[in-house]
């Protein structure tokens, strides 16, 4: 491959991860880009688990043997049977030396050169491949994991140019990784509440939105729970609001803790005093299970006064669901009158029979512009 080739390779492998969405997604476009860019059949990308001591293979690409998976649960190799990627990237850089790649036949080692590691040699022979070429990847400074790319038996040997450019394509993986982790945390920290790290409103709308969808087409039960933390000004008032933030932090662990009874449920701070809980799947009566124990837990911490907790399900008789705005205001609704009657229980929507009160306050406008009721601070239109 000439050098104009190699650095057309190179764009591609950049590019390709670039457009990646999703750490899965990097991952892939590293291995197909450096498998492509190498002409190997095969690839692989792994990363170094130091805790717990071995190589985890992310993902394979290309042309795959008996067992092997694009995305394996955990395929995975101690690092003592593979030593060599802590003599690359501790030992060979405190002399000042650089991580470069290596190859590995089938054959084993050549005459005069130390072979590295002859479970690589085994797994060629196993996998009927001819050789291939190890990449380390660094990382912030620190050993990742490792590129590999493999011919099959009968493929001409990579050569010791083929490693050198090897060592180039982990040093763009490297980036490309890099990039990845910075945006996922960038779009992390977008729908993390800052105080409590607990889904924010921004996510509970993303995902509210997407749930009344599959309700609509699908019929999926879904179930909206809101609470508001009783007592919460005094608290700040009388005490600081550092112990304000304390009570709320407290209890947003109480509500991830009760979130977890529900599979899959969204624990979410929405704002000041507001939290909620969103679960697509369980039943109606699961979810006022959580919430009662919200409840009960709210009134156990040693600050604040409990909790109001109002409950809307598409499963109860609450009339047709079509947006997500109805949804949110049949939980507050329930939740405003759970606070009003200093409930000790959640109130749920559409239990009371054909006039239930909290159904007929959330449906009826004029009521809530005659501020009979506080309206639910958010961005959704009346539906």
């Amino acid at each position: 491959m000439g050098d104009e080739s190699r650095l057309a390779a190179v764009v591609a492998l950049a590019q390709g991860m670039a457009a990646a969405y999703s750490s899965r997604e990097t991952w892939r476009a590293a291995a197909g880009g450096a498998r492509r860019a190498l002409g190997g059949s095969f690839a692989a990308l792994s990363v170094w688990e130091r805790e717990l001591g071995r190589l985890r293979v992310l993902v394979n690409v290309g042309e795959l043997a008996e067992g092997e998976e694009e995305f394996p649960e955990d395929e995975s190799y101690p690092v003592h049977q593979f030593a060599e990627i802590t003599e690359f990237l501790h030992e060979r850089w405190a002399g000042g030396g650089e991580p470069d790649a290596w190859v590995e036949t089938a054959q084993g080692p050549e005459e005069g050169r130390a072979g590295y590691c002859h479970q690589r040699v085994a797994a060629l022979r196993r996998r009927g491949r001819g050789c291939c070429v190890v990449a380390p990847i660094v990382l912030h400074g620190r050993a990742w994991g490792e590129l590999y790319v493999a011919r099959p038996v009968g493929e001409p040997v990579f050569g010791r140019a083929d490693a050198d450019f090897a060592t180039v394509l982990a040093s763009v993986v490297a980036a490309g990784i890099a990039q990845t982790e910075r945006l996922e945390e960038a779009r992390r920290l977008a729908f993390t509440d800052s105080l409590t790290g607990l889904a924010n409103r921004r996510a509970v709308d993303a995902r509210l939105d997407e749930a009344v969808e599959l309700h609509r087409r699908d019929g999926a039960v879904v179930s909206l729970v809101v609470c508001d933390v009783n007592g919460l000004k005094r608290v700040n008032d009388t005490l600081g609001h550092s112990v304000g933030d304390r009570l709320l932090e407290r209890f947003g662990t109480v509500l991830s803790l009760c979130g977890a009874m529900l599979p899959g449920a969204l624990a979410a701070r929405l704002g000041g005093d507001e939290f909620c809980l969103l679960a697509v799947g369980p039943s109606a009566d699961e979810v006022v299970k959580a919430a009662d124990e919200v409840c009960r837990r709210a009134v156990e911490l040693d600050i604040g006064d409990g909790v109001a907790c109002g409950v809307a399900s598409t499963q109860d008789p609450i009339g047709p669901v079509r947006s997500a705005r109805r949804l949110f205001r049949l939980a507050d609704a329930a939740q405003y009158r759970a606070k009003a009657e200093r409930a000790a229980h959640p109130v749920v929507a559409g239990r009371e029979g054909p006039d239930d009160p909290v159904v007929r306050l959330a449906d009826e406008p004029s009521r809530e512009a005659d501020g009979e009721r506080r309206r639910f601070r958010g961005r959704h239109a009346p539906g």
